[in-house]
């Protein structure tokens, strides 16, 4: 999760330019909707800003999937309505905006409750957010949530390459957006929409755009990502695994990854692409959220513990060094302790080398959330406790399995102390690796020597002042 940063893709120059502060809650999409917002603001005269008092726009780009997700914007909305004050005060403006889930689902709301609001605008909208913002200059508050009939990636100012340059060598890239698969849990059908495929050119057309710019690995993304779909240049048919191999042949695109997958949407092809290409990562993250079938069928998922097993069994046999990744729901309505055990279970055949796990929260507007036999919070305590305890000793057990090995690592950036650079994995663990490596943007051969809590040291890494070896 990404909750709290701001934006830094927007280039420009002048000392009476506006300023933008863009604060992203949630997901890598709300970055990557974050980052084209941005873009557009830049078009339409905004600067970046890292520091909210310094801004002339807040934008609050909000994530609707935690518990009381809307309350905390409402107390950040808050804080924020005493500085619009202070500007006031001092005979100078501050606008302020509410973007992304929470501005989708509570719309007109936010206007009602937070004075300080003049603009909400949902995430299938944000292209218009210069023409809202004109409305906002002639003193209305407008409400832009609808969704849109028009294609917003056809009128988002494409990023310019020092803003692209600016955000480093890995790159995101919205593919796919909303869902269809109607999970009881989940609040991202009713906040992102249906699920919608953005065309292939389109796509390549900004690989190739963030590629020539420098950057060396992309993400392709998508609330259920592997359910893309197009037609290729003879109009026929074309899924993910059939997308990355067109990416794969771009010059100088060293390294594809996509997020987040669906089980039943994880279909030949694209298995056959992780058996072929070298340019994808051997890294996937595919939730499963429970290995009881009694609450994976409440929850709507539409497989099996054993289903996704066999899966598993099959995306090993195309790419045996796969790391696998998966999310987790503790406490979903009616999850006995015997439910419970299953999940644990399934974790413990699996073997995962990350996951991402939480407490069932209920969504206003889903089933799940006027389902019977709500467990007990301390219930769900525990039982995430003990979850956690075992994913992280398998993610530890993971990390130590690589001391020994050589890898290729894409160097991301300077490290905190001298002699220092920071890169990923294959499988999307950070490495430090000493800076005679290579610089930013290369791909290094590195022997991984030890294992730090969240990252691996490669071979000639720790080659600095014992002081530092100490803060480090």
């Amino acid at each position: 999760m990404t909750e709290g940063r701001d934006d830094r893709g927007v280039a420009q120059t002048g000392s009476n330019a506006r300023k933008v502060f863009i604060k992203t809650y949630g997901c890598q999409m709300n970055v990557y909707d974050s980052q084209r917002m941005g873009d557009a603001l830049g078009s339409d005269g905004y600067q970046p800003t890292e520091t909210m008092e310094d801004a002339d726009l807040i934008l609050l780009n909000t994530c609707h999937i935690r518990e009381k997700a809307a309350e905390k914007i409402y107390s950040e909305l808050g804080r924020i309505r005493l500085l619009k004050a202070e500007r006031a005060n001092e005979g100078r403006e501050l606008r302020v905006g509410v973007a992304g889930c929470v501005a989708q689902a509570e719309g007109h709301e936010i206007i009602a409750r937070a004075p300080a609001v003049d603009l909400v605008i949902g995430p299938q909208t944000y292209h218009r957010l210069p023409q809202a913002l004109a409305k906002v200059a002639r003193g209305e508050r407008v409400v832009d949530i609808d969704h849109a009939v028009e294609d917003k990636f056809d009128h988002l100012p494409a990023s310019q390459a020092g803003q692209i340059r600016g955000r480093g060598v890995a790159a995101f890239l919205t593919v796919q957006e909303g869902c269809d698969k109607f999970c009881t849990f989940c609040v991202v059908p009713y906040t992102r929409g249906a699920e919608v495929s953005r065309p292939l050119a389109q796509i390549l057309e900004e690989a190739r755009r963030l590629v020539a710019a420098g950057v060396r690995e992309i993400t392709l993304l998508g609330q259920n990502v592997n359910a893309w779909e197009s037609s290729d240049a003879q109009g026929r048919a074309i899924g993910l695994g059939g997308l990355v191999r067109q990416l794969a042949e771009i010059p100088n695109l060293l390294r594809l990854r996509y997020t987040t997958s669906h089980p039943r949407d994880m279909d030949d092809a694209l298995i056959a692409a992780h058996r072929d290409l070298p340019a994808l990562m051997p890294y996937l993250h595919l939730p499963v959220q429970s290995g009881s079938d009694r609450i994976l069928k409440a929850m709507n998922r539409r497989h099996t513990a054993a289903d996704y097993l066999r899966l598993l069994d099959r995306i090993r046999a195309a790419r045996p060094d796969i790391a696998l990744s998966g999310d987790f729901i503790v406490g979903f309505p009616g999850e006995t302790d015997a439910d419970f055990e299953d999940t644990l279970t399934l974790i413990r055949e699996v073997g995962y080398a990350s996951a991402f796990s939480f407490k069932y929260s209920p969504r206003p507007g889903t089933p799940g959330a006027t389902m019977e036999g709500h467990v007990d919070e301390g219930v769900k305590d525990e039982r995430l406790q003990h979850l956690q305890a075992l994913l992280r000793d398998q993610q530890a057990a993971f990390a130590r399995a690589q001391v020994g090995r050589r890898m290729p690592v894409l160097i991301e950036k300077h490290g905190r102390h001298p002699g220092q650079m920071i890169g990923r994995s294959p499988f999307l663990i950070p490495v430090v690796l000493p800076a005679s490596a290579g610089a930013v943007g290369a791909v290094a051969e590195v022997r991984i020597e030890s294992v730090r809590p969240n990252s691996l040291m490669a071979e000639g890494a720790e080659a600095m002042p014992e002081a530092m070896r100490l803060r480090a």
